[in-house]
């Protein structure tokens, strides 16, 4: 028996790499530390030199007035004067080497961080679109399920009253224990509502959907034993609600092979599931992310934020590749990561994003 919540599956999650983090922040900060002391250090030097030069030059000027007597001394101050400018050479020498190493390794240490994080976020997409697609395979097993049971196969066969208000019963006994369903439809082989498990709430019994994708491939599917998996759309009949609708054929006699005689569709309450996985991703505050799931064009299906929900489209760098990260112009980074799919539910080309701001 499926979950009855699909937030029920574990979720396999990956930590953010705060250790890691942590190491390259105090990597950094010593490293610029380092560079400065020897900036400034190299200043003291170099002011010490040019108090040499100025003595030397004042010894060379006392020098020249005491005439022949202070000749030996102004060759010891010519010295002096040399030797300090040796000294603020080798000052300057060394204060643009160390300025020029100490600002390769920042800025080898900021790649390996950037590249550090934009793994973590890759895999955080996948954590996302994965957990997604668990859930949604527990969908394409109740459906499955579902339209093998007795009361849905007896009303499909025969829809009279007595056996429509038995199914419409059966099915709002399904929906009290899964509560991830707004609604389960059971349509004839024409696309007419017969029966529904929330018939109070929605008086959807006696419209036809014979217009919606789902329900025309629904009616192709060659056995019990397969399923139509719907993109996320907004359901009119349903209060115009955010819905992923699951099919199944309802087969006579509850049999794979049986003959079709009609169509379950079980729709489900998306909003709030995507939610909760999107807003669950451990992203840190200071990545400032905004996670996303994205259908296989690339449209908004879910965001933590709440915004452009079947509204947005994005625009992904995929370079061929099913998951990778990198960086727009303005800084933006972006790691995206494709459904791998999940048993035998294969998934629709989905992606799981998250967009970190510079």
């Amino acid at each position: 028996m499926s979950a009855a919540l699909g937030l029920k599956t574990k979720p396999v999650t990956t930590e953010p790499a705060d250790d890691d983090s942590d190491i390259s922040a105090l990597i950094n900060r010593l490293t610029a530390e380092v560079n400065q002391i020897a900036v400034d250090k190299t200043k003291s030097i170099q002011q010490i030199t040019n108090q040499m030069k100025m003595l030397a030059l004042n010894a060379l000027i006392e020098s020249s007035r005491a005439g022949a007597q202070g000749a030996g001394f102004a060759v010891v101050a010519q010295e002096v004067r040399g030797v300090g400018q040796q000294v603020e050479t080798i000052a300057r020498e060394l204060e643009t080497q160390l300025t020029k190493r100490t600002g390769d390794l920042v800025a080898s240490i900021e790649r390996m961080s950037q590249r550090s994080r934009g793994e973590r976020m890759m895999d955080l997409s996948l954590n996302a679109v994965e957990l997604i697609d668990r859930n949604l395979y527990e969908r394409t097993c109740d459906v499955r399920w579902w339209a093998t049971d007795s009361a849905v196969v007896d009303c499909a066969a025969s829809p009279a009253q007595a056996a429509v208000t038995y199914a419409s019963q059966r099915l709002g006994v399904i929906l009290g224990a899964y509560t991830v369903y707004l609604d389960l439809w059971l349509c004839d082989l024409d696309g007419n509502v017969i029966a529904n498990g929330r018939a109070d709430r929605f008086r959807v019994v006696g419209q036809n959907v014979a217009h919606t994708r789902w329900f025309r491939e629904a009616k192709t599917l060659r056995s019990g034993d397969d399923y139509v998996a719907g993109d996320i759309e907004n359901q009119p009949l349903l209060g115009n609600a955010q819905v992923a609708t699951y099919c199944a054929s309802v087969r006579a006699g509850g049999q794979a092979n049986g003959a079709p005689i009609g169509v379950l569709a079980i729709h489900f309450d998306w909003e709030p599931q995507a939610r909760a996985i999107v807003q669950g991703v451990r992203v840190g505050d200071n990545d400032k992310a905004r996670v996303l799931l994205v259908d296989s064009h690339f449209r908004v299906i879910a965001a933590s934020d709440g915004q452009g929900i079947l509204s947005e489209r994005i625009s992904l760098s995929l370079g061929g590749q099913r998951s990778g990260f990198y960086q727009d112009r303005s800084g933006t980074m972006v790691a995206f990561h494709a459904t791998p799919g999940y048993e035998t539910y294969r998934g629709l080309g989905w992606y799981g994003v998250i967009v970190c701001s510079p």
